[in-house]
C-alpha cells in the first residue's frame, strides 16, 4: 500500500493553474458557457495573511470538481464579506432581480410571512465562482436538492463548543461514531473550519427534514447521556457554558452549514476539511487544514465525503432502534 506523505508537512497549491494571475485588479474570463466579470482582485479578504479576493477565487476554481458534489442543485444562503473577515458581512436569501438571467433560482414560499423569496441555486463552476466574486468566503447550501427540496440528501449532527478544548470536540465526535457502530449506521466527519466539527449520515433523498431532525435529536440525547460533563442539547446558550452544543436543529429546510471543502471566514483562510475517522483523535488541530493545505490534501486522499451522497440509511428502522433504546434506559 503506497504510504501517505506526512500530513505535517507544507503544502501549497502550485501545481494548478491559476484561473486569475496576478496585476490585473478586474478581469472578464468565460467560465464554461458564461462570461463572468470578477472585480477588485487585489482587496485583501485576510489582511493578516495577505490572502486576497483573487487568491479566493483561485481556490474556488482549483477545488471546483470536488466541492461541486456537494453545491449543485441546491438553494445557497449568500454569506457576503465584500470587504473580508475585518468588514461588515451580511447574509443575502432572496436575489429576487438582483442577478443575471444565466443563473438559476428557486422560488421558494417563507412559512413565517407567506412571501416568496428566489434564492440562488449553484448548477456548475461558473455559478460557484459568481457566488465568490460576491464575497462569499464560505458556501452554504440546502442539505436538499431543488428537484426535491423537502428531503435532505444527509443529517448533519454539528458539534459546537463554548470554549471547550478541541479535544473534548475531538472526544464527543468518536462518540458518535462509536454509537452509531454498533446500530451500524455511517457516518462521515469534517471539520467545521472554525471550532466544531460537523458529522453527516447519508439520507439518500428518501425522507423528509422533520424524520432527519428526529433520528439527529435521538443521537444528541444518547451521546449527552454518555458524556453529560461536556456536552449539552440545551439551546440557550445561557444554559450551554462550557459545553459542546450537539446541535440537531441544523436538519430543516433552509438551513445551512458550510459545505466539504468550502473556506471559512476565520483567521488563517480555514478550511471545512473531510477527515479519515483515524485523524480523528487526541492532538487534532481544528485549524489544521486551510486554503494552503486542503487542495493538494484532497487530490492525493480522494473525496472522503463520497460516501454521504450514497444511497442512504433506513432511516426509519434507525428511528425505531433509537426509540427501543431510548425506552430501555427509562423502564
Amino acid at each position: 500500500m503506497e504510504k501517505r506523505p506526512s500530513r505535517k508537512s507544507g503544502l501549497h497549491m502550485t501545481t494548478h493553474k491559476a484561473l486569475l494571475g496576478p496585476g490585473q485588479v478586474e478581469q472578464k474570463l468565460k467560465v464554461g458557457k458564461w462570461e463572468l466579470s470578477f472585480t477588485h482582485l487585489d482587496k485583501l479578504y485576510w489582511p493578516k495573511e495577505k490572502i486576497a479576493k483573487r487568491d479566493l477565487l483561485n481556490y474556488y476554481h482549483a477545488v471546483a470538481e470536488f466541492i461541486l458534489p456537494y453545491l449543485r442543485n441546491r438553494c445557497h444562503s449568500l454569506n457576503r464579506f465584500p470587504n473580508g473577515i475585518e468588514g461588515l458581512s451580511f447574509f443575502q436569501k432572496d436575489v429576487t432581480g438582483k442577478v443575471p438571467a444565466w443563473l438559476t433560482r428557486y422560488t421558494y414560499v417563507n412559512e413565517s410571512d407567506g412571501e416568496k423569496r428566489e434564492f440562488l441555486v449553484c448548477t456548475d463552476e461558473a455559478s460557484l465562482l459568481y457566488m465568490a466574486n460576491l464575497g462569499c468566503i464560505e458556501m452554504n447550501p440546502w442539505h436538499s436538492r431543488i428537484k426535491s427540496p423537502d428531503n435532505p440528501d444527509w443529517c448533519i449532527l454539528d458539534l459546537d463548543p463554548d470554549d471547550n478544548p478541541f479535544d473534548q470536540v475531538v472526544e464527543v465526535a468518536l462518540a458518535v461514531k462509536n454509537f452509531l457502530d454498533t446500530l451500524g449506521i455511517p457516518c462521515c466527519c469534517k471539520t467545521s473550519g472554525a471550532t466544531g466539527m460537523h458529522l453527516y449520515v447519508p439520507l439518500g433523498a428518501r425522507y423528509h427534514y422533520d424524520q432527519s431532525r428526529q433520528f439527529a435529536e435521538l443521537v444528541a440525547r444518547q451521546i449527552h447521556r454518555q458524556l453529560p460533563a461536556i456536552t449539552s442539547v440545551e439551546r440557550n446558550p445561557a444554559r450551554r457554558r462550557g459545553k459542546i452544543y450537539l446541535d440537531f436543529l441544523q436538519n430543516g429546510l433552509n438551513q445551512t452549514v458550510a459545505a466539504p471543502y468550502s473556506l471559512r471566514p476565520k483567521p488563517g483562510a480555514t478550511v471545512s476539511t473531510p477527515l479519515h475517522w483515524e485523524e480523528v483523535k487526541k492532538g487534532l488541530k481544528k485549524d489544521r487544514f486551510t486554503m494552503n493545505n486542503t487542495l493538494d490534501r484532497v487530490r492525493h486522499e480522494g473525496d472522503l465525503f463520497k460516501p454521504v451522497l450514497g444511497k442512504g440509511i433506513n432511516l426509519e428502522q434507525a428511528v425505531r432502534d433509537l426509540r427501543d433504546l431510548e425506552n430501555g434506559k427509562n423502564s
